[in-house]
């Protein structure tokens, strides 16, 4: 059986194109999504990838890896809610699976209040300011814990 890996993505990633493109740079949502299934699939893998702006929505999806067992790794990219949610940290420890946190921008070079993350003590890794290509290393790192 493929091992499987959920990508989740947070508030505000679906504008990205949009949203601030000196710092996000101009790849699209969908440029992440081709992203995540083409390492997975290099490596034999499935990605699944979701994106939000809803938190109930988010934890709700974590819970249902815990419950269905559907997943082997989750990726995820909290986004705002890196710095700001404890409920998020605390469901992300629900399913026992590895969890990597990624960012496409280096957000220990920005603002001060992004230095913090509630996901990170639990991620099994981080990768932050590669761009778009930090998804793949994510995934393929996903895939050799899965």
């Amino acid at each position: 059986m493929s091992p499987r890996v959920l990508v989740l993505n947070g508030p505000n990633l679906n504008m990205l194109g949009v949203r601030q493109p000196e710092v996000y740079g101009r790849n699209s949502y969908a440029d992440i999504v081709a992203v995540c299934e083409r390492a997975a699939e290099a490596r034999g893998a499935v990605a699944e990838v979701r994106q939000t702006n809803d938190e109930a929505e988010m934890i709700g999806w974590i819970h249902a890896v815990a419950r269905e067992k559907s997943f082997d790794a989750i990726v995820i990219n909290p986004a705002a809610w890196t710095h700001t949610s404890v409920a998020l940290a605390d469901a992300l420890v629900i399913p026992e699976v590895p969890v990597f946190e990624v960012h496409i921008s280096n957000v220990h070079a920005r603002e001060a209040f992004r230095h913090h993350s509630y996901v990170s003590p639990i991620a099994a890794g981080v990768i932050a300011g590669f761009g778009i290509a930090g998804y793949g290393h994510a995934v393929d790192r996903a895939v050799d814990r899965a």
